[in-house]
């Protein structure tokens, strides 16, 4: 719609919108948590969300309230529709949990600078988990990642719609600057060979795991 807000998703009520500030691997600061308890004040926003992608969505805003809001936090829409990269997930990993294996955290940071909000052929998304537990659940995502004793296990075509489909194993005991090299070559090789509307995971299937290794790993 011409007349959608910048960066608001119109609601089931058809009338009031949801907005999702741009945050970065669900990390949160003292500051932007005050910010954001000021402005569902001042603006007598019904409902605070977090999502799925670890992100804040402030929910019910009047569409006059929007650019208002805008202005008052300072800061960009996050990627939260579209045919593009939507969100990077990470668990704690070794920056505080006991289980982490490796640095998760400083990786999907790295990821999201690098990748948010870029055009594909449909909208991907990452999990970056510090250890195999997976408690960002990377082997349901379009590029996942995963820290073991060794390093990084990638894996891709995860996918937890209506039709689940468990990631294809693509590379194992990578530093995150590997990670990084390949989630690079990967998207790439996406943007080029995609075919409008396809997810990655049937980009997988219709492609063939061993052809897209010889792409990414050569």
């Amino acid at each position: 719609m011409n007349d959608t807000p910048r960066g608001a998703i119109l609601q089931r009520d058809n009338e009031t919108y949801a907005i999702v500030p741009k945050t970065t691997a669900g990390l949160l600061s003292s500051e932007l948590l005050r910010k954001l308890a000021d402005i569902v004040d001042k603006y007598q926003i019904p409902v605070v969300k977090l999502t799925t992608s670890q992100r804040v969505a402030l929910v019910g805003i009047k569409g006059e309230d929007v650019e208002k809001i805008w202005a008052d936090l300072g800061m960009d829409p996050a990627p939260a529709t579209g045919l593009c990269v939507r969100s990077v997930q990470a668990c704690p990993g070794t920056s505080f949990c006991k289980f982490g294996k490796q640095d998760s955290l400083s990786l999907a940071v790295q990821l999201d600078r690098l990748f948010s909000g870029m055009s594909l052929p449909n909208k991907f998304k990452m999990g970056i988990s510090g250890c195999p537990l997976n408690c960002c659940e990377s082997w349901m995502r379009d590029f996942g990642a995963f820290g073991k004793p060794n390093g990084f296990s990638v894996v891709i075509g995860g996918n937890s719609s209506s039709i689940p489909h468990i990631g294809k194993l693509l590379a194992e005991d990578l530093t995150g600057e590997e990670v990084v090299a390949i989630a690079t070559k990967l998207i790439n090789y996406y943007r080029e060979n995609g075919k409008n509307g396809e997810r990655m995971w049937k980009f997988v299937e219709r492609m063939g795991l061993e052809e897209i290794k010889k792409a990414i790993l050569a």
